[in-house]
């Protein structure tokens, strides 16, 4: 007989994410790994500013919405004052590579003990859909109607090949996306091992999520999950970037 599986108590009322958006799944396999883990009692979430920024009144464990880009900045001073909490700061990428792309490089390269999941979904969702620092080549969003032409703009950046490659004392990066079960399944060990790295002070921890987001892309729920494992992980490969040791 098949065993429902249960909602995490955290979890206990609706978010009113976009259909299709890859936001909800995301913060449930957070939740899932908060709680097998029974840190659900001892955790605070940095809620950074975007589409996401409506899990706050939901969720139900110690959160904090910080200001526009600086979840990683607040995030550290969280973990220096309270180093025992698990502290998991959630952005977008606008939100950690754009306007907070000074904090998220310093978190990294200082090696703060702090795990970060960074939502990717290559545009500014909650504003209008904008370019961002991840739109794809070619791609057209209100701020480039033609497409990104990144002979002037430049190519989409990778972040986590950059921490990855650039601090080697950082702990854990990976990337994974939520567009198929195996996906799925991915990513939630991915985030259960930067949450473990955190637990036992091995440093920072980034896990980038690639995620659909149809009412910008302008797309149906299917074809904005069709177009991430067609055109997005061609790009952004998926995988861990930097992989720690069991302890």
């Amino acid at each position: 007989m098949a065993i429902a599986k249960k909602t995490p108590e955290m979890l206990g009322k609706q978010i009113s994410f976009c259909p299709g958006c890859g936001h909800g799944v995301v913060v449930r396999l957070i939740a899932e790994c908060v709680e097998e883990l029974k840190m659900e009692k001892n955790c605070i979430w940095s809620i950074g500013v975007g589409c996401y920024s409506l899990m706050g009144a939901a969720v139900e464990a110690d959160n904090f919405n910080s200001l526009h880009g600086r979840g990683a900045a607040v995030s550290t001073g969280f973990k220096r004052c309270n180093p025992d909490t698990l502290v998991i700061s959630y952005q977008g990428d606008g939100d950690a590579y754009s306007i907070g792309i000074g904090e998220s490089v310093s978190a990294a390269y200082r090696n703060e003990n702090i795990t970060v999941i960074t939502v990717n979904n290559t545009n500014y969702g909650m504003t209008g859909g904008q370019m961002s620092a991840t739109t794809m080549p070619g791609q057209k969003t209100t701020t480039s109607p033609l497409g990104r032409d990144c002979t002037t703009t430049g190519m989409p950046m990778k972040f986590p090949e950059m921490i990855a490659g650039s601090f080697p004392d950082v702990a854990y990066v990976a990337r994974g996306a939520v567009t198929t079960p195996a996906h799925v399944a991915k990513l939630k060990k991915y985030i259960m091992n930067a949450f473990k790295a955190q637990m036992n002070n091995e440093g920072y921890s980034l896990v980038e999520v690639l995620s659909p987001c149809p009412t910008n892309w302008k797309m149906t729920p299917l074809q904005a999950i069709e177009r991430v494992n067609t055109e997005l992980v061609d790009y952004y490969p998926l995988g861990e970037l930097k992989t720690r040791e069991a302890k």
